[in-house]
């Protein structure tokens, strides 16, 4: 069975681990995933254990996070918002922080007095009494090696040995350190959270001879809604009445308004701007597509990438090795060479230093700030390993139709011979008007007029014959034109069908119909290439229309006339060539079609074109671009290399910085001032490092 618990209050990235793991260690539980941006711990348990299991949750979240409230979520979708209103527990603790820092400046001023004592234990209590209580109640818990017992011990030493400043502004800027950290979070929070805004609160639903208004879970399929100018459309549907334009910048990023009339698709979470518009309800509410879009954004921090895994194995050994060297530190020199202040201060700032909150939290920050900067672009990410494959991208292997091309046939090309382009292509008409076949609708839409009437004869798999008015006019493929004796017909290559016309016995002219390149395309492969990306085109089409398609757009590789388990093929013998790649070489494949679907699922990372496309596809994909552009891969590809950047700076920066304290701490050469920095200053940094993701 499937649980999803709320952890509402959950604030601290290392306890959130914690539970994790512990939670995996209980008997009926077979999988723990902690989404600690969203607040969400999924489970997966022996059936008939839910309350077993929910009641030992509880249990070991009170002994490591006594505020944290366990909430079992029925519904995952109605999850509620992971902002909660604390600005009241942030201004408290700014009070406590100003009034502390005060007294310690007042200590800093009578330092050589009696008082000093008396006025720094005041300042110190004022900001770290909370501190010293939840360090206590977690080692009567056998929780030791937490931050709180970190900063109550190195502190504290601090004042046993006299150095009462120091013990002061580490308890000081420890508490700055975590009300920063916390605001950050929350910020990034709501980055993404924003999203839940476009989640529809009601749907006005014509039953009988009124409108009500219910939640959208109540709407059935084939019901009509209606939506006014200002409202968000609940559900998707078809449109029945009216004509609008719709604010779709939510989903798909893109910012000009989307023109909507009578039997086009509109999707849910959208804004209708204009007019009042009556629409069918073609999904129910679990599956449509605002449901869709806060599912994968909600869970997309649970898919941990490697980097946030190295961390998270890092930090569990981190905090114990550094407490026992801290340990041996202040034991070995004093036994060997007899009590000394320096190794005690030394060892003190080994134990500020041990704290891993810098690396705990920047590293899933920065993934999680992607996502959230990708989302508001129209790039749903399904996670930071996803981030990292697109990161790593070395070869981008695109599906044809639907994702290069538009995926509807129209006029590409008019090639007239001694006569205007609108000449033959009226000649063209004439012949075509009464062909239901894809070219002869193709010209007819780009004539846009009422032909003359002719007298047709059509000849099965070579074209048309057409008297009109004394004219005598064909229009078919090259075969047509031989047997007719028509001289002069040039060879065009072409990646659709070719319509030549003759008229009179000689030749007119051409007209290509073909499956046009989507204008953005050879933009996408060209911005690639410069990326150094390899560029490969798979179809099912025929190898011709592939070869024309591929030159236009400059593609290193292509394959034609392939079924779908060929693609899946293929795109394995390119990971396969990849992987004996010195460096690192993933393979992305881009698609839109249902028979992408297991394409999707055997690359590296699969991305599905288009929010209204295949929902298989989208099920499938690692990640979804929301519109039909390309280009779109593009900011996917550069997004998640500048994400993960960030996020192995951070791991530089935060380690290099704490090995070079431990070091100096342990040559006597390093004050604790250093080392409240290398914890303290260096996880702020990195934080703010991290929020850049988010733009």
């Amino acid at each position: 069975m499937e649980l999803v618990l709320y952890m509402k209050n959950l604030d601290c990235p290392n306890c959130a681990e914690k539970i994790r793991a512990e939670t995996e260690r209980i008997p009926f539980v077979k999988k723990a995933d902690m989404n600690f941006m969203a607040k969400k711990l999924s489970l997966t348990a022996a059936d008939e254990s839910g309350e077993a299991v929910l009641r030992e949750v509880r249990r070991i979240t009170a002994s490591m996070e006594p505020d944290v409230e366990v909430m079992l979520l029925d519904n995952p979708a109605s999850m509620p918002s992971a902002n909660e209103d604390d600005s009241s527990d942030v201004k408290i603790m700014a009070v406590r922080i100003a009034v502390s820092a005060a007294v310690f400046i007042a200590g800093l001023i009578f330092r050589d007095s009696s008082r000093a004592l008396w006025i720094f234990l005041a300042a110190y209590f004022i900001i770290g009494l909370d501190v010293l209580i939840t360090a206590g109640k977690n080692i009567l818990r056998g929780r030791p090696f937490d931050e709180c017992f970190l900063m109550a011990v190195a502190s504290l030493g601090a004042f046993f040995i006299g150095e009462y400043p120091e013990g002061v502004a580490v308890m000081i800027l420890y508490q700055l350190g975590e009300t920063l950290q916390g605001c950050a979070v929350r910020r990034s929070r709501k980055s993404v959270s924003a999203l839940m805004d476009i989640r529809p609160d009601i749907a006005s639903v014509k039953r009988g001879d009124g409108v009500e208004q219910v939640p959208p879970e109540t709407v059935e399929t084939g019901e009509i809604i209606v939506v006014k100018a200002g409202e968000k459309i609940p559900l998707d549907g078809v449109i029945v009445s009216g004509n609008t334009t719709a604010d779709t910048s939510a989903l798909t990023g893109e910012s000009v308004p989307a023109r909507l009339a009578e039997g086009d698709e509109v999707m849910s979470g959208c804004v209708n701007l204009s007019g009042l518009i009556e629409v069918k309800v073609t999904k129910p509410f679990g599956e449509s597509t605002v449901t869709k879009i806060l599912e994968l954004v909600e869970n997309a921090s649970a898919k941990k990438a490697r980097t946030e895994q190295f961390i998270t194995r890092f930090a569990r050994w981190y905090t114990p090795c550094v407490v026992i060297a801290a340990l041996l530190l202040a034991v070995v020199p004093t036994v060997l060479k007899g009590y000394d202040q320096r190794f005690i201060y030394g060892a003190l700032s080994f134990l500020v230093v041990s704290c891993p909150c810098a690396l705990v939290i920047s590293v899933p920050l920065s993934f999680f700030g992607g996502i959230g900067g990708a989302s508001a672009k129209g790039i749903l990410i399904k996670g930071g390993v996803t981030m990292e494959q697109l990161a790593d991208c070395g070869t981008v292997v695109f599906d044809k139709t639907g994702t290069l091309t538009d995926g509807t046939f129209d006029i590409t090309e008019i090639i007239p011979v001694n006569r205007s382009e609108s000449e033959l292509l009226g000649l063209a008409a004439i012949a075509e008007q009464a062909s239901n076949h894809p070219a002869a609708l193709a010209v007819m839409r780009r004539f846009g007029g009422t032909p003359a009437d002719a007298e047709i004869t059509e000849f099965a798999g070579r074209g048309v014959k057409a008297v009109c008015g004394g004219r005598t006019i064909l229009a078919g493929n090259k075969k047509l034109m031989e047997e007719n004796g028509i001289a002069g017909v040039p060879d065009v290559e072409s990646a659709g069908t070719v319509i030549f016309v003759a008229e009179n016995g000689s030749y007119a002219g051409a007209i290509v119909i073909s499956d046009k390149i989507k204008e953005d395309a050879a933009k996408t492969v060209s911005e690639l290439k410069k990326a150094g990306i390899r560029t490969v085109m798979l179809t099912g089409d025929r190898q011709t229309a592939a070869d024309v398609t591929a030159k236009k757009l400059g593609l290193d590789e292509w394959h034609a006339e392939l079924l779908p388990d060929g693609k899946v093929k293929a795109v394995e013998t390119i990971i396969e060539k990849n992987s004996r790649k010195k460096k690192k070489n993933k393979t992305i494949f881009i698609g839109d079609g249902i028979n992408d679907a297991p394409v999707l699922m055997r690359a590296d990372a699969g991305v599905a074109m288009g929010g209204i496309g295949s929902d298989a596809a989208i099920e499938a994909a690692d990640a979804v671009i929301m519109t039909d552009e390309p280009s779109k891969l593009i900011e996917a590809v550069r997004i998640s290399k500048k994400t993960k950047a960030i996020a192995v700076q951070n791991i530089a920066f935060s380690l290099a910085v704490k090995a070079a304290v431990l070091v100096l701490s342990a040559l006597g050469l390093a004050t604790m001032w250093a080392a409240v920095f290398a914890d303290v200053g260096v996880c702020l940094i990195a934080v703010a490092n991290a929020l850049r993701a988010k733009n």
